[in-house]
């Protein structure tokens, strides 16, 4: 019936509780057959007898929150009990008027853009931008690596920043 020993069993004889050790209960349920259409919930380690309704809305509420909580985990969801206190107040929160939420939004639908743009480059392309924007190179030190002058560099470099320009606003 249940995958531990609760601490205490809670029946209902005469209209009011009695409580039971679990080792009581088992011995009064293999006496009487009809502990076994008995319904119980778990509650702090103990077992309490209820009613079909309140069994059925019990269960059923376990089954939403464990379904919700399933939500939660695969899309990252926040739960608003994280905006409450103990008592169940919702908390006051201050809005960060110092960040540009616009801005913030164009510039990681810019960086999408660019992350599919860069691969349409021909290699040598996609090296110089890697050397100068992510490997952090001077013009100068491209220029030097490559056997060419800064300024043959900055040139180039102004046409690449020309076509991934055309591509990103295609």
């Amino acid at each position: 019936m249940v995958k531990y020993a609760p601490r205490k069993v809670y029946i209902i004889e005469s209209g009011s509780y009695v409580e039971l050790s679990y080792r009581d209960f088992c011995c009064r349920r293999q006496a009487n057959q009809s502990y076994l259409d008995k319904l119980f919930i778990p509650i702090q380690g103990c077992l309490l007898e209820v009613a079909r309704e309140q069994y059925t809305d019990f269960y059923r509420d376990k089954e939403r929150w464990r379904y919700l909580q399933k939500l939660d985990t695969k899309n990252s969801l926040l739960s608003l009990d994280g905006f409450m206190d103990d008592e169940g107040n919702a908390l006051d929160f201050i809005a960060d008027e110092s960040a540009d939420v616009e801005k913030t939004v164009i510039h990681a639908v810019m960086l999408d853009r660019l992350k599919t743009a860069l691969p349409l480059l021909s290699d040598s392309e996609q090296a110089l931008i890697q050397a100068i924007f992510f490997d952090g190179l001077t013009e100068r030190e491209v220029g030097f690596r490559l056997g060419m002058t800064q300024s043959v560099i900055n040139k180039r470099k102004a046409k690449i920043l020309a076509k991934l320009r055309k591509i990103i606003e295609n």
